[in-house]
């Protein structure tokens, strides 16, 4: 039931909002509706590569290939897993660690935890903000510097062991 207070207040303050300026609030509800229509298709794009992901791809597939493979895909991994991932970075740190046991790299943890930045759901809105150029300029320096990042950190750590 927690979940519902707020949609609750925000409806009780709507409510009471409209008693005193009805015209506010019919241009507030209207702002919302286009920008929803603006950014539904994005966001419709978004939550459907999400699902296909989440549902083709599991931690033994990741696991496998990040411990395993070699090159370009185990940074694809990485970085797309980190990109992909949802929920509190603190629950992460277990399979993490897991992961390091299996033989994957601090380097590629690292750029897992970089990518993680990159929120696909909140594509829509930096978009809306900012335009196309932007986000898409933003996002495609961030991947990048994940793998730069990833690799300095690999750079590093091997250059502490020798």
């Amino acid at each position: 039931m927690k979940p519902f207070y707020f949609i609750g207040f925000v409806l009780v303050a709507y409510f009471a909002a409209a008693f005193f300026d009805s015209a506010a609030v019919f241009d507030s509800l209207e702002f919302s509706g286009n920008l929803l229509l603006k950014i539904l298709p994005i966001l419709l794009l978004v939550f459907g590569v999400m699902f296909i992901f989440n549902f083709f791809v599991t931690p033994e597939i990741i696991t496998k290939n990040l411990a395993k493979s070699s090159g370009f895909r185990r940074w694809v991994i990485a970085i797309g897993g980190g990109i992909i991932s949802t929920g509190p970075i603190y629950l992460w740190y277990p399979l993490l660690r897991e992961l390091k046991k299996y033989g994957v790299s601090d380097g590629f943890v690292a750029a897992f935890l970089y990518s993680r930045a990159i929120k696909p759901f909140l594509f829509p809105v930096m978009i809306f903000y900012f335009g196309w150029a932007y986000a898409f300029t933003l996002t495609v320096v961030m991947i990048l510097m994940s793998f730069g990042e990833g690799v300095i950190i690999e750079r590093l750590n091997l250059k502490s062991v020798k």
